[in-house]
């Protein structure tokens, strides 16, 4: 049996670190860190589930756009490179450590149809970040097959119980409708939920765009 990645560490130190990692992606990004309540929300619902003994191998981090999650995301990738915690199924000629690979779900679509041997390997990782599902073309074609490169790599990581975490900007009903029952029943098996009910954050008085 697989063993599957929790923290090793209690749910207060993990929100700590979290909390680190967090304002040091956004002073990366010359931006000022807001600690709200919202964020605190999202920042404990993340380390309890980092740390619990959940049948969830993986969480989905939904809500509007700008409100944190690629952050979170992020954050988790930068965290996982500092601690260094061994991976016990590391396969041989992968690190021995645990690493979050981050993608958005359009290069997914794009490896599918110009690197299908490189998308089954990525399928395989085992912990996987999907930024920004459902922005990507739901098929593609390649050598005259048509493919559902987001559906092909959800189910395949679900079948082998994968890590894996999703940012989304889609409502739980959007991805039901997009990608139909048995994805969605699917998910609903393998991931745990955070809702970002905060507004955007990409808002200041330079902006390009207003309205």
């Amino acid at each position: 049996m697989t063993q599957r990645f929790r923290l090793p560490m209690d749910a207060e130190q993990a929100y700590e670190y979290l909390l680190a990692a967090n304002m040091a992606e956004v002073q990366f990004r010359h931006r000022r860190f807001i600690h709200t309540d919202s964020v605190e929300d999202q920042l404990r619902q993340m380390a309890d589930w980092l740390t619990a003994d959940s049948p969830k191998f993986g969480i989905v981090l939904c809500g509007g756009c700008g409100n944190g999650k690629t952050t979170m995301l992020k954050a988790l990738q930068n965290l996982l490179n500092h601690l260094n915690i061994r991976n016990p199924n590391a396969r041989s000629g992968f690190s021995d450590c645990y690493g979050l690979p981050v993608v958005d779900a359009l290069h997914i679509a794009n490896l599918c149809k110009t690197n299908h041997d490189k998308f089954l390997e990525m399928a395989r990782y085992d912990m996987l970040g999907i930024d920004d599902l459902g922005v990507e073309p739901m098929e593609v074609m390649s050598y005259g097959n048509i493919m559902n490169p987001v559906i092909e790599l959800l189910s395949k990581r679900y079948d082998a119980q994968l890590f894996t975490i999703v940012t989304t900007n889609l409502q739980p009903r959007q991805i039901r409708e997009r990608y139909g029952e048995r994805i969605a029943d699917r998910l609903n098996e393998m991931m745990a939920k955070i809702v970002y009910r905060n507004t955007t954050y990409r808002t200041d008085e330079s902006q390009i765009v207003s309205g």
